[in-house]
């Protein structure tokens, strides 16, 4: 089994920071790459970032030139780095591991809230 736990949520002002971390945690398994999406209230699950295996990232629109993804991947985690926070940004964020365990498949973690107040 393999388990992906979110920490770093909470309440901020506008224009504030947060820092969000994933550790990925079971056995047998290789991540291929690893992703943050958010879901706001009354609205559809969007991709925010994704890291690869080889430190490749891409970022949504949205977030761009204000996110920043980085991971250690001997240490299986990942993080999301938030600054210039808006309150669109309020959403509960989710981890979300690519890996291979004997067929490639995904994972997702419990979630994270983020509120961001005006």
């Amino acid at each position: 089994q393999v388990q992906l736990v979110e920490s770093g949520g909470g309440l901020v002002q506008a224009g504030g920071s947060l820092r969000l971390s994933c550790a990925a945690s079971g056995s047998g398994f290789s991540i291929n790459a690893m992703n943050w999406y958010r879901q706001a209230p009354g609205k559809l699950r969007e991709w925010v970032a994704t890291i690869t295996n080889g430190g490749t990232t891409s970022y949504a629109d949205s977030v761009k030139g204000r996110f920043t993804i980085s991971r250690d991947n001997a240490k299986n985690t990942v993080a999301l780095q938030m600054n210039s926070l808006k309150p669109e940004d309020t959403a509960v964020y989710f981890c979300n591991a690519d890996i291979t365990r004997g067929y490639r498949q995904r994972h997702w973690g419990q979630g994270t809230q983020v509120t961001v107040s005006s």
